[in-house]
């Protein structure tokens, strides 16, 4: 008597690709543009990225998805972020114009994902280099929400950009908050002692403050915004993605 054959064809197939969507992996559902299942975006980051994300799908028909993971489970971070692209279904089917931005917090892995309708202009260079130059810096240090909302905004200008039009607003991206402390030399300090005396002696202690602010530099701030933006829901029409972009670890 002949048995079926088909329970070893599964057999191996589930050996060679353990983490094929064939065996159902379970994604969560989108909530939008911005799905922070790791909870580890702050709200004011996250209205920023839903409002930006917003006026790039309405303006470019280019759905920028941003997405944080607790974890990827047994996949690996490229096949989870492929996998997820096709079954939310990023960007409209047959343009595939979309980006998603991925970040696995337990791996400490961020991938940015590209549709094969932005490939174009989002080579896999230059989505490693928007990656290495203003996400990871601020990755390392646990700032996720200003990581990846640099990663969005640039992305945003690069699709703004190609496609000829004007986001609402100047786009300014987070600097790395350096806590690193700097060494004063003997001479630096007595001239900071000297300056702090004189204003304490002439009682201007109210404007001290703003020296200290202004000798700060900005960093870690934040500069512009998109306000008066309402944002929507869209985004998700079928579009594929076809493996393009880049993986970074912090």
């Amino acid at each position: 008597m002949k048995r079926s054959i088909l329970p070893w064809i599964i057999l191996v197939l589930s050996l060679l690709y353990p983490n094929h969507a064939l065996w159902g992996q379970d994604f969560p559902k989108p909530k939008g543009l911005v799905n922070d299942f790791a909870e580890v975006i702050p709200q004011s980051e996250r209205q920023r990225m839903t409002i930006l994300a917003t006026e790039v799908l309405q303006k470019t028909a280019t759905s920028a998805v941003v997405v944080t993971v607790p974890t990827v489970g047994d996949s690996d971070i490229e096949t989870y972020a492929n996998e997820l692209y096709e079954a939310w279904g990023i960007g409209k089917k047959g343009e595939d114009k979309g980006v998603l931005i991925l970040l696995a917090l337990k791996e400490r892995r961020i991938r940015i994902e590209t549709g094969y309708g932005v490939e174009g202009i989002l080579p896999d260079g230059r989505v490693g280099e928007i990656l290495d130059t203003y996400a990871i810096p601020l990755l390392k240090k646990e700032q996720y929400g200003k990581g990846l909302y640099n990663a969005l905004a640039v992305v945003s200008a690069v699709i703004a950009k190609d496609a000829n039009v004007e986001l609402t607003g100047k786009i300014k991206v987070y600097r790395a908050d350096r806590r690193v402390p700097r060494r004063i030399g003997f001479g630096s300090l007595i001239f900071i002692i000297l300056i702090l005396s004189f204003f304490l002696r002439r009682g201007r202690g109210g404007l001290l403050p703003l020296l200290l602010l202004s000798s700060m530099g900005g960093r870690g701030g934040f500069g512009g915004g998109f306000g008066g933006f309402s944002g929507g829901f869209g985004g998700f029409g079928g579009g594929m993605s076809g493996g393009g972009g880049a993986t970074r670890g912090f």
